[in-house]
C-alpha cells in the first residue's frame, strides 16, 4: 500500500472520468460481489483494469484486488483500487478518499480491512489535489469512480466507514471525530464507535452531542448512503493516531468492534 500510495503528489495523476468508465467499473465490482468473476474481468479489461487474487500474510486472508492498469504509468489516471475479502462474504467497507493526503488513513484502512471478515477495501487512486479544481476530491464529487464503487455497495445496504484526517490545529482538544455524515442510520453504531474510541483511551468529539468540525454533512457517499437508508460513519483521526504505532492499532481494534457487529449482519438489501 505504502508503494501504491507513495506516488500521489497535488497536481498531477488524475483524469476524470466519463459516466460509461464510472458506471462500468462499479457495475463489475457488483458482478465480483455476485459470484461472476470472469464476467466482471471482462468488463474491467475494457476500462484498463486488471483483478488478480493477493494473499495478505498478516491476516493469512485472500483478497480480490481491481486495479487501475495505469497505476504505474507515466501519466496515470488515479481511478483507485478496491479489495474485497475472497475468504468471506463481503459485507461492509471501509473507504480511502484521501490518500496521500490525509496521511495514513490508508494504512488505517488496511488495519481495519484486516480486523474483521467481510470487508471491502475502497481506495481512491490519486492525491486530492492532484486534479483541476476539485475534481479529485472524491469526498465530494459525484462524478468519480471512488462514488460509484461506494454508491453501488451502499446500494446493495453494505454499512461504510470513511476514513479522514484532520490538523492538530483543527482540533487540538480531540484526537478523533466521530459523525454519520448526512444521515442517521448509522447512529447507534456511531454511538457504539464513540464508546469504544473513549474506553482505548482517545479523545472524541461526537457530532450528534455537540457542533464538531469536519462533520462530513456534505460528503458524497454519505448522501448516498442516506438516501439508502445504509449506515455510514465519517470519521476523522488526528495526525497521532495517523502516525502508525499503537495509537492507530487501537484505534484500528476500536473499529473493529463495529465492523465485526457488520459482518455478522445479514445485507439488507
Amino acid at each position: 500500500m505504502a508503494d501504491y500510495t507513495g506516488r500521489f503528489g497535488p497536481g498531477r495523476g488524475y483524469l476524470h472520468p466519463g459516466r460509461s468508465d464510472r458506471e462500468d467499473i462499479a457495475t463489475a465490482v457488483g458482478l465480483l460481489l455476485d459470484g461472476h468473476r470472469k464476467q466482471a474481468e471482462q468488463q474491467l479489461s475494457q476500462r484498463d483494469f486488471t483483478v488478480r487474487t493477493v494473499f495478505d500474510r498478516p491476516s493469512g486472508h485472500r483478497y480480490t484486488e481491481v486495479a487501475d492498469r495505469t497505476d504505474s504509468a507515466v501519466t496515470p489516471r488515479g481511478w483507485g483500487r478496491v479489495y474485497l475479502d475472497l475468504d468471506h462474504h463481503p459485507s461492509w467497507s471501509v473507504q480511502v478518499p484521501h490518500p496521500g493526503f490525509d496521511l495514513g488513513t490508508e494504512q488505517l484502512g488496511v488495519r481495519v480491512l484486516r480486523g474483521s471478515p467481510g470487508g471491502i477495501l475502497v481506495i481512491a487512486g490519486a492525491h486530492r489535489k492532484a486534479g483541476a479544481g476539485n475534481s479529485a476530491d472524491v469526498a465530494h464529487r459525484l462524478d468519480t469512480v471512488f462514488h460509484a464503487i461506494c454508491a453501488e455497495l451502499a446500494r446493495r445496504g453494505m454499512p461504510g466507514i470513511q476514513l479522514h484526517g484532520f490538523a492538530a490545529s483543527a482540533a487540538p482538544e480531540y484526537d478523533v471525530i466521530t459523525s454519520t455524515g448526512a444521515g442517521s442510520a448509522g447512529k447507534q453504531d456511531g454511538r457504539d464507535l464513540a464508546d469504544d474510541l473513549r474506553g482505548h483511551g482517545f479523545r472524541v468529539c461526537r457530532a450528534w452531542v455537540r457542533s464538531c468540525p469536519l462533520e462530513g454533512r456534505t460528503n458524497m457517499q454519505g448522501r448516498v448512503a442516506d438516501d439508502d437508508h445504509v449506515p455510514f460513519l465519517h470519521v476523522e483521526f488526528s495526525p497521532t493516531v495517523r502516525a502508525g504505532g499503537r495509537p492507530a492499532d487501537r484505534a484500528a481494534d476500536a473499529v473493529t468492534e463495529i465492523t465485526r457487529r457488520w459482518a455478522s449482519r445479514p445485507v439488507t438489501h
